[in-house]
């Protein structure tokens, strides 16, 4: 099985959080992960050095991409980290992303990919960040994966046993309620497919059924 999950802005800033998904993604049997990333609270903290926003964003989300491997690295998770916009792997151009598939195809197969939202800016040949739903739902297409997971933006849920979750749900009957207290906040009224699940029962997968579809 393979699959990509999403690592919202809020939850890269959370060591524990990450260490946890870090752990679960190490006891998966037969999966390969793809795991794609923005950038974090890190670049608010870049800025305040004195570094502009623009260089800031691109800094952080580097930076993560090396921290994010070695804290895989750690839980014994073997991991190829790449910002999208080496070797030209994924190329915005008028707005339009496309993507390298020899390239992806010539990855080993037996590595997690850890791959950031910067991307290679056709105009100008810089990188340059784009939304992280946007790459998802690009990623998810063109590369033909059934499944995109989100993390709850709930800290209790990391911690203590919740109440059942659907096991299915559409996006038009969540209430604002529980949008504000389970969805990440880039991901609100994504309007897209997702399960959503927790770092601490992501060592689940491939067994979905401690996931909640929203659809």
């Amino acid at each position: 099985m393979q699959y990509l999950a999403a690592l919202d802005y809020e939850h890269l800033d959370n060591g524990v959080f990450l260490t946890s998904l870090a752990r679960s993604i190490s006891r998966q049997k037969n999966v390969r992960p793809i795991l794609l990333h923005g950038d974090s609270e890190y670049t608010e903290r870049v800025i305040q050095t004195g570094v502009m926003r623009e260089e800031a964003t691109i800094r952080s989300i580097k930076g993560l991409n090396h921290r994010l491997i070695a804290l895989l690295a750690d839980q014994g998770v073997s991991t190829i980290g790449i910002n999208g916009y080496q070797r030209e792997f994924i190329t915005l151009k008028n707005d339009t992303l496309s993507l390298d598939k020899k390239f992806f195809d010539s990855l080993p197969g037996q590595s997690a990919l850890l791959i950031s939202t910067l991307v290679l800016d056709a105009s100008n040949g810089r990188p340059t960040p784009v939304p992280l739903t946007k790459l998802a739902l690009f990623l998810r297409s063109k590369l033909n994966l059934r499944d995109l997971f989100i993390f709850s933006a709930s800290d209790a849920d990391e911690i203590f046993t919740q109440e059942e979750k659907p096991d299915k749900v559409k996006w038009s009957k969540l209430d604002e309620e529980y949008q504000n207290v389970f969805i990440p906040k880039e991901f609100t009224n994504f309007g897209e497919p997702v399960r959503l699940t927790t770092a601490r029962d992501f060592d689940q997968v491939p067994d979905l059924s401690k996931t909640s579809l929203i659809h």
